[in-house]
């Protein structure tokens, strides 16, 4: 069975533009990319786990936000090492200057034996969708393409 994410697309409109949420992965192999490295907040879940649930889950893991609203499933999409994203977008009003991350550990630097500690997301924030299709991984752009044709037509 190949692995599953869940996630969440946050969107809003602000004079007349539509935004969409994203956050930046943190940690050493992130710190410096930006175009192509941002993406919906998500993360795994397991077989038997509610996606939805699992999406909200995860949301509040990488923003410290809880989120609500009537979601919306857009179509999976499927990466080319075979994990499936599922995700949902809401209308939602984020502060992305009070993300709170939790964190994961790797060793760092390579090879030498240290663990160090990293959060999962380091910053977000919001973008229209031109800006948005830059600055997310390639592989989520039909999300936001997806939301865009939703919203916009």
């Amino acid at each position: 069975m190949p692995k599953q994410s869940a996630g969440i697309l946050a969107y809003r409109n602000t004079d007349q533009q539509l935004q969409v949420f994203l956050v930046h992965p943190g940690g050493p192999f992130w710190k410096n990319k930006d175009p192509g490295a941002w993406s919906i907040p998500k993360g795994e879940y397991d077989e038997g786990e509610d996606a939805l649930a699992a999406a909200q889950r995860e949301f509040e893991e990488e923003t410290g936000q809880t989120i609500s609203g009537d979601f919306s499933p857009l179509a999976p999409i499927k990466y080319k090492n075979g994990k499936v994203v599922h995700a949902w977008a809401v209308a939602a009003d984020i502060d992305h200057t009070n993300i709170k991350s939790n964190y994961f550990e790797m060793e760092w630097p390579p090879r030498s034996g240290k663990v160090a500690s990293f959060e999962e997301v380091d910053r977000a924030d919001w973008f229209d969708i031109a800006t948005a299709k830059q600055k997310i991984v390639p592989a989520q752009v039909p999300f936001i393409e997806e939301l865009a044709a939703m919203l916009i037509g």
